[in-house]
């Protein structure tokens, strides 16, 4: 792509409504030298038959590709970036949209690390948001489900917030997080993520992988896969490999992994954030115990990584005074203050060059 130097002053279309809530910083002109988007990955099946291209498109015929199953990618390069590129991959239930703003329209984390010479490659992983096309499709569900997700998310107890918690608490906000939504639209596994991922880190280049929630998971494979993941950043993963005979009970990240394998997680800095609401024993409130849980098995990782030579840190946000963080500590009210504490580390790892 021809290289144009695109004097822009938002990343991001403000949200409706909420022009009143742009910081001065938002409209600070930004230089981005490159930016588009593109596909990575993928597979391409055939229907038997033959295809006659003189028979009207709505006559069902064989002989016909679809190609399904990929990453889609958008990304921006700014003017004299750094050299390791940044790489989100979102959650369940989510798009790119989690990293590129918030429920009130403040900037997310791809503008912030944009605006620090870092080049963003936002992705929608396979089956979900631009990547919807797959080859093994699924009924999509229409199931009413918001207050499922208030809780499980970590804003509150369903109808009432947590005291003190970072996120936006007007009824807009926290009707535009839910719009964000976004279902799945086939039946992917984790390794089709990988593939994709892995292609898109061919792209890339030399980078950092910013994982979330679910993305966690199949962000330690795509590690493992590709040499080009220099680090993690990863946001409340889900689950965790591990190699073959030391998988404690509870980790959902899979069986075991042979040694040579999880070794390749040692040679990279990562660095695990969790953040608020997480208690220290049993509670009667599910979406509380699950990150305790989850929590208790990330650290149990650490160690056992660490023991092996490599280098993971475990944030516990309340434990270093940072407080109210929800599931989503990338777009909360405070996730400038999460973005330079991921900026320091990146520079004690120095990955800031």
């Amino acid at each position: 792509m021809k290289q144009l130097a695109i004097l822009i002053t938002s990343i991001l279309l403000p949200l409706s409504g909420y022009c009143e809530k742009q910081t001065d910083e938002k409209h600070k002109s930004l230089i981005i030298k490159e930016q588009g988007a593109f596909s990575a990955g993928g597979t391409v099946i055939t229907s038997e038959g033959t295809f006659d291209p003189l028979k009207p498109w709505y006559e069902s015929q064989g002989g016909q590709t679809r190609h399904g199953d990929h990453a889609d990618v958008l990304y921006q390069i700014p003017a004299n970036s750094k050299i390791n590129s940044m790489v989100f991959l979102h959650g369940y239930g989510q798009s790119r949209r989690c990293w590129q703003t918030t429920a009130d329209g403040r900037e997310g984390f791809a503008d912030i690390f944009l605006r620090k010479g870092y080049s963003i490659y936002l992705v929608d992983q396979p089956g979900r948001g631009d990547a919807g096309q797959t080859t093994h499709p699924i009924q999509v569900s229409v199931a009413p489900d918001d207050q499922t997700w208030f809780t499980q998310f970590r804003f509150g107890l369903y109808p009432v917030f947590y005291e003190g918690v970072q996120f936006p608490k007007e009824q807009q906000s926290l009707d535009l997080f839910l719009r964000m939504m976004t279902p799945n639209t086939g039946n992917v596994n984790e390794a089709t993520i990988v593939d994709a991922m892995s292609a898109v880190f061919d792209r890339s280049g030399n980078g950092i992988l910013f994982t979330h929630s679910a993305g966690g998971a199949p962000g330690w494979k795509t590690a493992i896969r590709n040499s080009h993941v220099k680090a993690i950043v990863a946001i409340e993963p889900g689950g965790f490999c591990f190699p073959e005979g030391e998988v404690p009970e509870g980790n959902r990240g899979g069986k075991g992994i042979p040694m040579d394998e999880f070794l390749k997680l040692t040679k990279i800095p990562i660095i695990v954030y969790f953040g608020d609401y997480i208690p220290t024993k049993e509670t009667p409130a599910y979406s509380q115990n699950f990150l305790r849980n989850v929590l208790a098995i990330a650290r149990k990782w650490a160690e056992v990584v660490n023991a092996h030579g490599g280098d993971v840190t475990i944030v516990h946000l309340p434990e270093i005074g940072i407080k109210g963080n929800t599931h989503f500590l990338m777009s909360d009210l405070n996730n400038k203050e999460i973005a330079e504490q991921v900026s320091n580390w990146l520079k004690e790892k120095h990955l800031n060059k």
